[in-house]
């Protein structure tokens, strides 16, 4: 089954899981280097945010929603890997990746859990991978030989791609004739306008000012592939949960109930309150983003990781050659024991304190 002309950016991408995976390994043996308690003896749980942008877990630290825990900010990511890596390195306590990326570094090797689901696509917020509207590209075929434009490889954009190539009839030669390109979310519609590209993923709030400019229009999107689904999850090293169990635990309820409220609350209510905290926060940022707020883009309550959301990649590797079949167990790669929404607390669809949610 294993593909030895698989093109060179998808063997780079690999390396780099495993370097990653080698790295969480490595340093799953070394001393303790975490940051320790406060003065009342709440566990600091070190992050990255996102400029701009509000996390779930930022969230619940507003709402007052952690009891053993104490978030301290050390700066901003913009991938997935680069999250994972600093992870990895113990220069902070947790990560958010993409669920195909988190399978890939197990198989390697790395000893973490997913614990719950950080982000996905809802009934308003998706992928989409955009063509202009003068394209002649029209299908699946009419990409041989063609530039799309991702965030990184090895990741949510390459996987989506490969497998809406994949369910579209491509062969993997065929496949390996599309070239992805890197490009910075905040230059990809650029290049896209300027012929740098002939399609370009674009999520969020780069989706929503593209469409709002005009000129382009989706020639696939995730939802596509998979409706409404998580994509991603929050991964903690195995020692890291062993070793401080009660917070990793307090850290997943309360980031499953601020997940929650996302879902429940108004848009309107949601915007004012992360505004409310990006102001409070001081780190020079702009509140310009939240105009396009639209969901939490986590369709299942309180980000309940489901089997089929891992199964799906794991599945995704061994038809591709990168993972013996069997070797990887769907059930094995996360745990939903510490959220409320899945551990008998509170209803599966009741709101972020238990009760009841209008319907």
């Amino acid at each position: 089954m294993f593909n030895s002309t698989r093109p060179r950016r998808w063997r780079r991408a690999i390396a780099t899981a495993l370097a990653l995976s080698t790295a969480l390994v490595v340093v799953s043996g070394c001393s303790k280097t975490d940051a320790g308690t406060t003065s009342d003896g709440k566990t600091v749980v070190r992050y990255q945010g996102q400029t701009g942008l509000v996390t779930p877990y930022e969230l619940a630290a507003e709402l007052g929603y952690f009891d053993k825990i104490q978030l301290h900010w050390e700066g901003d990511t913009t991938s997935g890997p680069a999250n994972v890596q600093a992870a990895a390195t113990k220069q902070i306590e947790f990560g958010s990746a993409f669920n195909g990326a988190v399978v890939k570094l197990i198989a390697g090797g790395a000893q973490v859990t997913s614990v719950l689901s950080s982000y996905g696509a809802d009934e308003l917020n998706y992928t989409g991978y955009f063509v202009r509207d003068d394209s002649a590209i029209k299908s699946a075929r009419d990409l041989i030989g063609k530039k799309v434009g991702v965030n990184t490889l090895g990741a949510h954009h390459e996987f989506i791609t490969r497998e809406w190539l994949h369910q579209q009839g491509l062969s993997e030669a065929e496949i390996k004739q599309v070239q992805l390109v890197v490009l910075p979310p905040a230059n990809t519609e650029e290049a896209l306008r300027n012929g740098q590209i002939d399609v370009a993923a674009l999520g969020s709030v780069f989706r929503d000012t593209a469409i709002q400019r005009g000129g382009l229009h989706t020639l696939y999107t995730d939802k596509d592939l998979f409706g409404q689904f998580d994509y991603g999850t929050y991964v903690f090293r195995n020692d890291y949960i062993k070793q401080h169990s009660d917070a990793v635990a307090d850290f997943v309820k309360g980031t499953a109930r601020a997940t929650r409220w996302l879902q429940v609350t108004p848009r309107d209510e949601v915007v004012a309150k992360f505004a409310e905290i990006i102001n409070k926060r001081g780190r020079n940022e702009n509140t310009n983003l939240l105009q396009y707020y639209k969901s939490s883009g986590i369709p299942v309550p309180g980000g309940v990781v489901a089997e089929r959301e891992l199964q799906i990649w794991i599945d995704w590797l061994v038809r591709n050659g990168d993972l013996p079949e069997g070797k990887l167990k769907a059930t094995d790669l996360f745990t939903n024991k510490d959220n409320p929404y899945s551990n008998g607390t509170y209803p599966a669809t009741s709101g972020p304190s238990g009760e009841a949610v209008a319907k």
